[in-house]
């Protein structure tokens, strides 16, 4: 008699959490912690007396504690958004108090932890949720991910020049205890619903699925961080134009993004995630030779704008194929923290080589072998190669 309910339970639990107004919220601040250390990079370098390897140091120590994060997300997924912003406020309001490379290092390890925790639940519960168009749905929740990436470098232009980074860094600490308090309190009234409307329980992938979506996030993971950790840095060694401090670029990269998320959301309805996928990746390819041949801002920033709008798609139409293999939520949560793990070592390994060449463009060439490689994987997955598990 009690097996029906613990198996409603666990469907339940798959679904249950805060309300989609409270995860548009959550993955608000999300974006921005996650993106944070490119637009202060150059600050922190020049404060801490830092060079391009140590700085790609800071940023591995926060994606370390990304990928640990989403490997242990709870099967009970509400703690987990819980739980990751409790990590993150503390992270990165320690961190805001810090003053040099290894107790900031400490500090951004704590916050990665938490925005792990965050991203990991956020994306399974919609993925779960939303069992028709996942694609779509992902893409939507993604988009306010990226409003919180295009804001933090507004924000970065409007605050550096007034305040030290202290003051904004612990404001924006304590919006994760607010919005983490005000999630849990107020739960979605349809997650008992769609949980008991949900017959197909998760199932564990193949190896060969697992490590195939594994290495996908891992490349993607290392590509976008690269350009959204160095483009500052780069716009101000290369570029002819110094808009917003140097920011105009990683502004116009993740207003591109955000905008690509919106509408990848409506062409995923009509047109097939792996096909998306592939498109995006090889524009991105592309974009990414096409911009460190150029020292025009102009040109530049169209470059960033159309590089925004091809990276856009990849994740919701990657985590929307993976879904549909309804994996369980530690395996999900796996593969995502992979991505930090890509976020960690390509950035750094993109300092290393801009320290040992003594040039940042000639680092330029990490992102665009990733590119490449991601774009061969993809095209690796042929049709019923990788088949969606029966329902």
């Amino acid at each position: 008699m009690s097996q029906p309910s613990i198996s409603a339970s666990v469907r339940s639990d798959g679904v249950a959490g805060p309300s989609i107004f409270w995860l548009a919220a959550g993955f608000l601040l999300a974006g921005l912690g996650t993106v944070m250390l490119g637009p202060i990079m150059p600050s922190l370098l020049h404060d801490w007396r830092l060079t391009d390897q140590q700085g790609g140091l800071l940023l591995a120590a926060k994606f370390v504690g990304s990928f640990l994060g989403g490997v242990s997300v709870p099967r009970r997924l509400r703690f987990g958004v819980l739980g990751g912003m409790t990590f993150a406020c503390a992270g990165f309001g320690a961190f805001a108090l810090s003053g040099g490379l290894m107790g900031g290092a400490a500090c951004l390890f704590v916050g990665g932890f938490g925005l792990g925790q965050i991203i990991a639940s956020t994306n399974i519960v919609v993925g779960r949720r939303y069992r028709e168009h996942t694609g779509s749905a992902l893409a939507s929740v993604n988009f306010f991910w990226s409003l919180g990436a295009v804001a933090c470098g507004l924000i970065a232009a409007a605050a550096l020049p007034r305040f030290h980074l202290r003051g904004p860094l612990l404001t924006f600490a304590g919006m994760f205890l607010v919005i983490g308090l005000g999630g849990f309190l107020n739960p979605s009234r349809e997650a008992a619903a769609k949980g008991e409307a949900s017959t197909a329980d998760a199932e564990r992938l193949p190896a060969r699925v697992l490590m195939h979506f594994a290495m996908l996030l891992f490349l993607y993971g290392g590509l976008e961080t690269c350009m959204t950790g160095w483009l500052t840095t780069y716009t101000l060694r290369f570029s002819d134009v110094r808009l917003l401090g140097g920011q105009s670029a990683i502004v116009l990269l993740w207003s591109a993004l955000t905008a690509g998320r919106a509408i990848s959301s409506a062409a995923l309805r009509v047109m097939r995630e792996a096909t998306l996928q592939r498109i995006g990746l090889g524009l991105s390819a592309v974009l990414i030779a096409a911009l460190v041949t150029t020292r025009h801002g102009p040109l530049l920033s169209l470059y960033c704008v159309l590089l925004g709008l091809s990276l856009a798609p990849f994740f919701p139409t990657t985590f929307a194929l993976l879904m549909k293999r309804r994996p369980t939520a530690r395996e999900a949560g796996f593969i995502l923290a992979v991505s930090g793990l890509g976020a960690a070592l390509f950035p750094w390994m993109m300092g290393f080589v801009s320290t040992q060449s003594g040039s940042l463009r000639t680092a330029m060439v990490v992102p665009l072998a990733l590119a490449l490689l991601l774009l061969l994987l993809s095209m690796m997955s042929e049709r019923g190669r990788l088949k969606t598990s029966p329902a």
